[in-house]
């Protein structure tokens, strides 16, 4: 009973608003402290150290400060404006071209409001100048944006792996097909979709030659992409952990900018300014998580969730169901780190008593995210593209313009679920 209040009223105070570390950490002393005791907070500086000597959770700064660089110094803008004219002679040039960036930019940041922002900023206007169907322009940057949630090095995928005890390399393995997978069915429907519907998205017209076109985009794009690859190699080969590479990337983010003539001291300033923030943010939410879950644990509630789903029928198949469906529906409503934080730790003992690989549960929870970042009415991608668009595009516009690319998500979500030994264990 003690767990189901603490859950309940969590969620009532996220909905409301209130600040999601502090929610974690108060509900969790005040409901532990009413009904076991103060003496079980005498637990609490262990696990925060344990925090804190932490190696794998050092990535997640390093590898927020190499998106953050790669924001804020303009190559974001770089790599989109050379693939936007080498791809802006066919139907939907624009649109793939947003596509493509979106994946080096989901492989370089891991962060999602990063990329919808920056292609907001720079896509959204060169396609609506072009008289690109609206919702198709706005569909396509916040699909694109919401690959940092699967594609390596993402973030949510760390916090995973540390919060289910799997290695994070073997979670970038396991995530980089079916990223890739949507990156490729995204693509596929919008080439169909502008042979189909040609009016939807013109070509745009390109003044400069075709060989300078190649030369400008091999310029803007091999060195990051080299970057990407130095960073994702080093871990697949095993040449490096997740936390080595990550400071390979962000010293290389920062020796690209100087490489381009974007570095400034102010500039490196800023960017560390927002890495402490968002930083702070992560690991704020992961201390109040883990009192939460220290007074849920405590509780014995994690033993009658566990009893709960094993007396389902349908066994596992019945548990991964109704935890897609729970992960899905609270997308709706709070960020995928309080999931990963709140959610995830109860789910963990039953998966492990029916003996779900929990690789293949952590990239079907990460693509499940991805799909909750584009869902209406309260999906997150969609409000970080409202903000950087026009007043005059409608929010319903944007509603619209991300259907297809739910049902691409769901489509390979589903093949996942159904083929992980060909799409993720391969």
């Amino acid at each position: 009973m003690t767990g189901i209040i603490l859950f309940a009223i969590a969620l009532v105070c996220l909905f409301l608003g209130y600040s999601v570390a502090f929610t974690f950490a108060g509900i969790s002393l005040i409901v532990g402290v009413l009904t076991l005791g103060v003496e079980l907070f005498e637990f609490m500086p262990y696990r925060i150290m344990s925090i804190m000597e932490n190696t794998i959770l050092m990535a997640v700064p390093m590898f927020i400060f190499m998106g953050v660089v790669l924001q804020k110094t303009g190559l974001a803008e770089r790599l989109l404006e050379s693939a936007a004219k080498l791809f802006g002679g066919i139907s939907g040039g624009v649109a793939v071209s947003t596509i493509l960036v979106g994946t080096l930019l989901a492989a370089s940041t891991g962060v999602v409001g990063a990329s919808v922002v920056a292609m907001g900023v720079i896509s959204l206007p060169v396609m609506l100048k072009n008289n690109y169907h609206q919702p198709t322009a706005t569909g396509v940057i916040c699909a694109s944006g919401t690959l940092g949630q699967i594609i390596p090095p993402s973030i949510i995928l760390i916090i995973l792996g540390d919060v289910m005890g799997v290695p994070v390399g073997d979670l970038f393995r396991a995530a980089v097909v079916p990223g890739m997978m949507l990156v490729g069915f995204y693509t596929l429907y919008i080439l169909i979709l502008g042979k189909v519907k040609p009016d939807y998205m013109p070509p745009i017209v390109v003044n400069e030659s075709k060989r300078e076109l190649v030369i400008q985009a091999l310029k803007d794009i091999v060195p990051p992409l080299v970057l990407i690859l130095a960073v994702l190699g080093s871990i697949f080969t095993g040449v490096a952990t997740p936390t080595e590479s990550s400071a390979i990337g962000a010293v290389g983010a920062v020796i690209l900018s100087i490489f381009y003539g974007s570095f400034s001291v102010t500039k490196l300033h800023e960017v560390s300014k927002e890495t402490v923030k968002v930083t702070s943010m992560v690991f704020a939410v992961l201390i109040g998580a883990t009192a939460f879950a220290m007074v849920f644990s405590y509780s014995g509630s994690e033993y009658l969730i566990e009893e709960f789903f094993m007396e389902l029928p349908g066994g596992k198949w019945t548990f991964i169901a109704l935890a897609m469906i729970a992960i899905l529906v609270l997308g709706f409503f709070i960020d995928f780190i309080e999931i990963a934080f709140l959610v995830v730790p109860i789910l963990m003992p039953v998966a492990i008593a029916l003996d779900i690989n929990l690789v293949w549960f952590a990239i079907l929870i990460s693509m499940n995210l991805q799909t909750s970042f584009l869902t209406p009415p309260f999906g997150f991608s969609l409000f970080y593209l409202k903000g950087v668009a026009p007043k005059w595009l409608k929010t319903t516009t944007i509603y619209k313009g991300v259907i297809p690319f739910i049902l691409i998500q769901i489509a390979v979500l589903l093949l996942v679920l159904l083929f992980p030994e060909h799409l993720i264990f391969s």
